[in-house]
């Protein structure tokens, strides 16, 4: 196993840089940041920004009238098939571009996708490149490609993506995210990666490397580097801690100043560092619910994911928080059409009235439903995902819960888009260093909700506990 301190001995010592200096220096009259997220879990490393699940020009029109350095578009496209993910990414940035002409901003784009590199890559950059130049007749100089997420242990060495692991560093390729059924992948070394993934377009030995010796030089050199580069050429970049992602932020502002027109492919924590935010500290109940707290009694937590670690959660959570009820949604009945609406209005009586005496678990059953055809799978997902949607529904509509967690990608995108239809929200910061982000809805029936998004394969055993005690802190007292 290859240790970081030796990887790390022939570079330079990362410079300290203060994230005040990047959004002085980088942000004050640069563009608005378009974020389209493929999963909402991005949210994850940032505070105090817009968020939509819904993405017509109206929509980007109230966003961009926040006056944030960056937006965020909930996409999902990490669930969907290539075609119509394709599509949703076209339709975002003809909108997004619609929206900022009426709006008087200038903006630009970033593909905000898995520290782990699974998504719809190169297609999504490739359709937000082409579909900006359409409108604007712009070309994209550069893709630059910046996977790393330091918080989650996640890195980029002489441009081998790794996770550390209590033994070292693993090459992210050797991982289990590697053999994802969709979006594997044989290569860590980033370049090689471009070309896998590219079937060849661009070839790994043309693909420009900012190196960790580059990146910590100073702005003038990454603009150097990306001076000469065209046609969307792809940039790897190395990154191992928060200072490097602010080194990089200086460096590419300085290339944008220069006329160079850039596009981003990162993981979770670049937009921080773009856009000169220090990370957030974690949320307390009283930055939750401030002075007067809460009315409300009981909290929602809906957990659909399947990883070991989310089960583990749970039933950490289980076996330390006081819970009202644990209400499980039998993946069996909801498939069988007699049974389906008779399973789900007991559940939904029963969560109601005990959201009244305190915290209710509702969770898929545990034992994954699988089916040898891909497209019997998808149905059966989308079953689950619909039931799901509607206990949620029918539980807002019948008693506001104090705050909702939803425990999963898919899960999370759902509950907030459908189940609890946010179209725009405000996210005000992690409940965990970095992993785990609360939105604020500003609009709809979850208006003044807090909701919180969680990953399923973040955290250690006992994060979902820790959330839910910090969200359950003493209600408002009755008056007598």
């Amino acid at each position: 196993m290859v240790t970081e301190h030796d990887l790390l001995a022939g570079y330079p010592r990362e410079t300290e840089i203060d994230p005040q200096r990047v959004a002085d220096q980088a942000v004050a009259d640069a563009s608005v940041l378009v974020v389209l997220d493929d999963d909402p879990t991005g949210t994850q490393s940032v505070a105090d920004l817009p968020v939509l699940t819904s993405w017509e020009p109206d929509d980007f029109a109230w966003a961009f009238g926040q006056n944030a350095p960056a937006v965020y578009v909930l996409t999902n496209t990490r669930s969907l098939a290539e075609d119509t993910a394709a599509e949703r990414n076209q339709q975002i940035v003809v909108n997004a571009l619609a929206a900022a002409e009426r709006s008087g901003v200038t903006v630009s784009f970033a593909s905000r996708s898995d520290s782990t590199l699974r998504g719809h890559y190169p297609l999504e950059t490739d359709v937000l490149a082409a579909t900006s130049f359409d409108v604007t007749g712009r070309a994209v100089d550069a893709v630059i490609i910046v996977p790393a997420f330091p918080d989650a242990g996640r890195i980029t060495i002489d441009s081998v993506h790794y996770m550390r692991t209590a033994d070292g560093l693993t090459p992210v390729a050797e991982t289990e995210f590697a053999r994802d059924a969709t979006f594997g992948f044989t290569h860590s070394d980033l370049r090689a990666y471009v070309e896998e993934k590219s079937a060849g377009r661009w070839k790994a030995d043309g693909v420009t490397a900012l190196t960790l010796d580059i990146v910590r030089g100073g702005a003038e050199g990454i603009a150097e580097v990306l001076a000469g580069l065209r046609d969307s050429a792809p940039v790897v970049v190395d990154i191992v801690t928060e200072n490097d992602l602010r080194a990089l932020a200086l460096g590419l502002a300085a290339a944008e100043a220069a006329g160079k027109n850039l596009l981003y492919r990162v993981g979770p924590p670049f937009v921080r560092a773009r856009v000169g935010q220090a990370p957030h500290a974690p949320l307390t109940a009283a930055d939750v619910y401030g002075d007067a707290g809460s009315a409300a009694v009981g909290g929602l937590i809906v957990v659909g994911s399947h990883v070991g670690l989310t089960t583990r959660q749970l039933d950490r959570l289980t076996a330390r928080q006081p819970l009202a009820r644990i209400a499980e949604i039998d993946v069996e009945r909801v498939l069988d059409e007699k049974a389906a609406e008779g399973h789900l209005a007991g559940l939904v009586a029963d969560i109601v009235a005990s959201l009244g005496e305190g915290d209710v678990v509702v969770h898929t059953s545990r034992l994954l439903r699988r089916s040898d055809s891909a497209d019997e799978s998808l149905e059966i997902s989308r079953r689950v995902s619909a039931a799901v949607v509607d206990l949620v529904q029918r539980v807002l509509a019948a008693r506001p819960p104090r705050f909702v967690i939803a425990k999963g990608g898919i899960t999370s995108s759902d509950v907030a888009a459908h189940g609890l239809s946010i179209r725009h929200a405000i996210v005000r910061g992690p409940m965990l260093p970095g992993l785990v982000s609360l939105w604020e809805p500003v609009d709809g029936p979850a208006k003044g909700i807090p909701y919180i998004v969680f990953a399923g394969n973040v955290g250690d055993d006992e994060s979902l506990a820790d959330v839910v005690r910090i969200l359950s802190h003493t209600s408002v007292p009755v008056a007598v």
